[in-house]
């Protein structure tokens, strides 16, 4: 190709690799040496007239190829290692605190990662050891007193201690949450003004994100929230229990309970929780 010029001659070597040009007027050129496979070879110089020009021997080594190989969790996989992960953190290193996601895009949880997690937080050693004590305080007080006292009334207040908090962690964080394609979680704001923050963290009853990521009205917690007072009416003794006056008040109550327990969340457990976290997420 000449210097200068948009287009040049071409020519294909023979099977010795020898080829010639022909009738090449005299001036500066650009030679280039290509072939399938192989790296280019580029040299110029300068013809003569008169001049038969000869190149120098050349050799074409082999192209570099360059493959990049992307390897990735699918979504299900990625949801079983952060579940994992949340699984790992309690507040002081010892409370369970697993229902809390400082993934803001965290994977879309299946059924069975909702049961889990459900399971996880019920079976925990200190949720039941938490049962006990509250079981205790009740029988100090002499709440629900058609129980009675003694280890007979403590263990029938025990049990219904714990079927609370399991009808409330299942109905409300597993079942409804499958059957209504929701997440049972708190996403952890962590940024935004104070306000804004309260704000998020109150309305957590009310709004959540759904396994397709979008916000949306919280139907699985408020549903729980009358379905596990509605079960609590059936085992609790009859006087301390009165129609739907009861499984109301008991619902606003659990509904009370989230929003501070979002708050909570959002001020106070996010800094006291060990575990698995991304530091991003912080304020």
């Amino acid at each position: 190709m000449r210097e200068g010029q948009s287009s040049g001659l071409e020519v294909t070597s023979d099977e010795d690799g020898l080829f010639a040009f022909s009738n090449v007027a005299p001036g500066p050129f650009q030679l280039t040496i290509s072939s399938p496979g192989l790296e280019s070879r580029e040299f110029s110089g300068t013809l003569q007239s008169g001049e038969a020009y000869v190149t120098p021997l050349i050799m074409l080594v082999i192209a570099t190829l360059v493959t990049e190989v992307h390897v990735g969790l699918t979504p299900e996989e990625l949801a079983d290692v952060q579940i994992k992960e949340q699984e790992k953190q309690r507040v002081f290193g010892v409370i369970p605190n697993f229902y809390v996601s400082y993934e803001s895009n965290a994977a879309p949880l299946r059924a069975k990662h909702k049961f889990e997690l459900a399971w996880k937080s019920a079976s925990d050693p200190i949720t039941l050891a938490g049962v006990g004590v509250l079981a205790g305080i009740d029988q100090a007080a002499d709440r629900w007193g058609a129980y009675g006292q003694g280890a007979q009334g403590y263990a029938k207040r025990y049990g219904a201690t714990y079927a609370n908090v399991f009808a409330a962690t299942f109905i409300g964080g597993a079942v409804m949450p499958s059957v209504l394609k929701q997440d049972p979680r708190y996403f952890y704001k962590g940024r935004g003004s104070k306000q804004s923050r309260i704000l998020y963290a109150m309305a957590s009853p009310f709004i959540c994100k759904g396994d397709n990521g979008h916000w949306q009205p919280n139907y699985s917690n408020v549903i729980g929230s009358f379905a596990g007072a509605g079960l609590e009416a059936v085992y609790l003794p009859a006087n301390d229990r009165h129609g739907s006056d009861f499984i109301i008040s008991s619902a606003l109550i659990r509904l009370g309970e989230t929003s501070l327990a979002g708050v909570l969340q959002e001020f106070v457990f996010s800094k006291l929780t060990k575990g698995p976290r991304r530091s991003a997420s912080q304020p």
